[in-house]
Formats: structure tokens, C-alpha cells, sequence
């Protein structure tokens, strides 16, 4: 859905997305899933995560590269969401990252989570993402700020900084006929990420299809509000394998080149 995905997430990648999504979906969700970007860029990103209502597990082995010491102070992230460098190419690095999410329900309409992360590079630093998800029937709002502490790294001697990201969503899901299901999402990026080609901050819009619990289809598109739009595109699609358990991939292309890539995910929930 082309990142647009704060208020959507609700099972176990609210560890990634919103830590306030937690506590909004099944009883119990786990993932295991693999994406990569080509060409230069090389970014790879493993993830595993496991989640109740109370409490979400997760790991995230992220091959980045590295900002240049004189061109960024931003986050030069992984994932659907984060940017990565697209001009001059230092070698890349892995950063390990391992959280602990919970979430709390207030009241009818409210919830608010929080992430707590462990980063492993050349040295070890601890942060936090917090989040909060308002839903009112079939509507949801939602803000995720990633990041809070700012932790810097380095990985291979190189500077890895993580800036803090704010960016809030809003996803509806309208009734249809039959066993049909729709969400519409949109994200919008609150902060700027200072990369190698210059501050990035970003618009998406997605949309999503299920028939009858068994096969998903999704779309999206995201821009770039500052400078340049290099608009990419995604398409994914899910199958249930057996009740429960699906797989999940996606690509994206288009014209900035730190977003193009592809994913593959084994997906259950209960």
C-alpha cells in the first residue's frame, strides 16, 4: 500500500508500524518476512514478530547503507516507511534490532503503545517508537513517532543515525456486500529525513481488496513533498494457504530509486 499503513496496522507489524495497533487486532498474529531493494542501494531487511493483544516480540536484521559524515543527520532506515540513501553509496552494514511492544486501551475509541528497541551495530543503543490509534466504526486516525531518543550509531566505523520520525494516518474500511472487504489508507509524514539526495517527506495513498478471507489485493502510491515527487508505486497480493495462514508479497517501482524492491511474507493470525 505504498507505505500508507499507520492506521491500518493491527496485528503483529504494529511492531514496526504502530505500536498502538497492537491491542486492536486478533488474539494472536505472527510474521516472518523478507524484502530486499536492487541494484546499489542493497537494502535488506529480515523481520520476525510475534503478537497478543498485550504484548509484541519482534527482530528486524536491516543491511543499510551508511549516510556520508558530511551529507545527513536523518535516518537512513529500511521498510516501507524509511528512506535509504540514493546518491553517493558507502558500503553496506547490518544493524540488528530487537523490541518489546505493548499496548493499552482508553476507553472506547482510544489506544496508545509503545515500542521499546534494542539497536545492535558497532555499538549497542536503546530508543523507543510511541503511537497512538483512534477508531470511530468503521474510520480510524492514527500518529506513530519512531525514533523518539534519536540514537546514533556507527556500523563498519560509518555513522548510522536514526532521526525521529512523525507521521500520522488515517485508514476507512466500509461495509460492502457479501464477504468482501475494503480498507482505504493515507499517510503523511510530519517530519523531513535528511538523505543523500537531499530532505525527503512523504505522501501516500493506498487501497485494499479481500474476497471472502482468502485472497487480498492492494495497491498505492507515495510522493515526495519536498523538491523532486519521484513518485513510486505498489502492488501486492495475499493467498491464504490454509485458514489462517497466508503468504503475502509486494514490489514497488517508480522513480526514486531508494524505494523499489520487492518483499515476500508468511503471515498467521487467530
Amino acid at each position: 500500500m505504498a507505505g500508507a499503513f499507520v492506521a491500518v496496522a493491527d496485528d503483529a507489524t504494529s511492531t514496526w508500524w504502530n505500536p498502538a495497533g497492537l491491542a486492536t487486532g486478533p488474539y494472536m498474529s505472527g510474521i516472518v518476512e523478507h524484502g530486499r531493494a536492487p541494484g546499489e542501494a542493497g537494502q535488506e531487511r529480515l523481520g520476525i514478530a510475534f503478537a497478543v493483544p498485550s504484548l509484541g516480540l519482534s527482530y528486524y536484521r536491516l543491511r543499510i547503507s551508511a549516510i556520508p559524515p558530511s551529507g545527513s543527520t536523518g535516518s537512513p532506515g529500511a521498510g516501507r516507511q524509511d528512506q535509504g540513501t540514493t546518491g553517493t553509496r558507502l558500503p553496506a552494514n547490518v544493524l540488528s534490532q530487537f523490541g518489546a511492544t505493548v499496548g493499552q486501551s482508553l476507553g472506547e475509541h482510544l489506544v496508545v503503545g509503545t515500542t521499546l528497541k534494542l539497536l545492535l551495530a558497532d555499538q549497542t543503543r536503546g530508543d523507543l517508537d510511541v503511537g497512538a490509534m483512534a477508531s470511530f466504526g468503521s474510520a480510524r486516525v492514527a500518529v506513530a513517532v519512531k525514533n523518539v531518543r534519536e540514537a546514533e550509531l556507527t556500523a563498519g566505523g560509518l555513522p548510522v543515525p536514526f532521526g525521529r520520525q512523525v507521521r500520522v494516518g488515517g485508514a476507512y474500511s466500509p461495509r460492502l456486500r457479501g464477504t468482501a472487504t475494503m480498507v482505504a489508507a493515507f499517510d503523511a509524514d510530519l517530519t523531513r529525513t535528511l538523505t543523500a539526495d537531499g530532505d525527503e517527506r512523504h505522501l501516500a495513498g493506498g487501497l485494499e481488496l479481500w474476497l471472502r478471507d482468502r485472497v487480498g489485493v492492494r495497491g498505492g502510491i507515495e510522493i515526495n513533498t519536498l523538491g523532486a515527487a519521484r513518485p513510486s508505486f505498489s502492488g501486492g497480493a495475499s493467498a491464504a494457504l490454509r485458514q489462517r495462514l497466508y503468504v503475502d508479497a509486494q514490489v514497488t517501482q517508480g522513480e526514486d530509486e531508494a524505494t523499489k524492491g520487492c518483499g515476500l511474507a508468511l503471515r498467521v493470525a487467530f
